[in-house]
């Protein structure tokens, strides 16, 4: 009994001595790594990575046995697949790797010094033709696929329409997607208030959880949305319904106004946050400081 609790007391005193020696940065260090865990953890929960990290503790459990009990043929074959393991994960991880740094990329760190602004009139414009337009689909249920490109560039996507580059019109947007016109079935990118790029291909989504009652273009909708940051609209052709997609979520039954007000709390906003966030912002900021204070220096000098 009394080494049960020299050993309580040896364990206590070690983490004591631990607790007192611990620096700033060894608690950043720990917020890092807990971090990483948090979200390493939440990505395998919301992708397929659960179930294979599940066959990768099986095959590890596996490799431990067949050292410890000298199984030597299965042991130099689990070690060989564990060695071409990560190569395999890469090329299975792939659509999930390539969202997260897209992520990465899309936030304020990765977007530091890149910014640019859209003009704001030109963008109400656009949002107020695009919401009448899509009014006047849903009253004649017909089928729309609109994406509005934020940060995350589309030009791969665009690559697979035709480019317009018109001025954003309800009449345009409407002879777009008239049912006998040929880039009726695509997606229309509507870049910087703009109608780019019209007859656009969206890669499908792969979540096998959804609704039977979504079709092609909700799900290529909510797939754009899972690879990029891009707002997309869809109107059904089936039922006149319109719904928005963002983030990989799907809300539908939206009217005009919602959808206006939607559009423009998120695109407007976006857009003021993103330019002030900018390398070229924070320049012209800081010249516009320091123009007053020089006109002050030359009127002094003049005097």
């Amino acid at each position: 009994m009394s080494a049960f609790f020299d050993a309580i007391r040896t364990l206590w005193s070690q983490l004591i001595y631990a607790i007192s020696h611990i620096s700033v940065f060894d608690v950043i260090d720990i917020i890092i790594i807990a971090y990483i865990i948090f979200k390493a953890t939440q990505f395998l929960t919301e992708s397929r990575g659960g179930q294979l990290v599940k066959g990768l503790i099986i095959l590890f459990g596996a490799y431990l046995i067949s050292s410890w009990f000298g199984l030597v043929t299965v042991h130099w074959l689990l070690r060989r697949v564990m060695e071409w393991g990560v190569i395999a994960l890469a090329v299975i991880f792939q659509p999930e790797i390539r969202r997260a740094l897209e992520r990465i990329g899309r936030s304020k760190l990765g977007q530091f010094g890149l910014a640019g602004r859209t003009d704001e009139e030109q963008l109400k414009a656009s949002i107020d033709s695009i919401c009448m337009a899509v009014q006047s689909m849903h009253d004649q249920k017909i089928g729309a696929l609109i994406v509005f490109e934020r940060t995350t560039s589309l030009g791969d996507i665009i690559n697979t329409g035709t480019i317009i580059k018109a001025q954003s019109s309800s009449q345009m947007v409407g002879n777009i997607f008239y049912p006998k016109s040929p880039l009726h079935d695509g997606a229309l990118i509507v870049r910087n208030g703009k109608l780019y790029a019209a007859g656009c291909i969206l890669p499908l989504t792969s979540n096998s959880n959804l609704s039977s009652q979504l079709g092609t273009r909700h799900r290529a909708a909510i797939g754009m949305s899972e690879v990029s940051d891009a707002i997309i609209i869809v109107v059904s052709e089936e039922t006149g319904k319109i719904s928005l997609v963002q983030n990989g979520t799907i809300e539908r039954g939206y009217d005009q106004i919602r959808l206006r007000e939607e559009l423009y709390r998120s695109l407007l906003q976006d857009e003021q946050e993103h330019a002030e966030d900018g390398l070229f912002f924070k320049i012209k900021s800081f010249i516009d400081r320091i123009k007053p204070a020089k006109k002050e220096e030359e009127k002094n000098d003049e005097k």
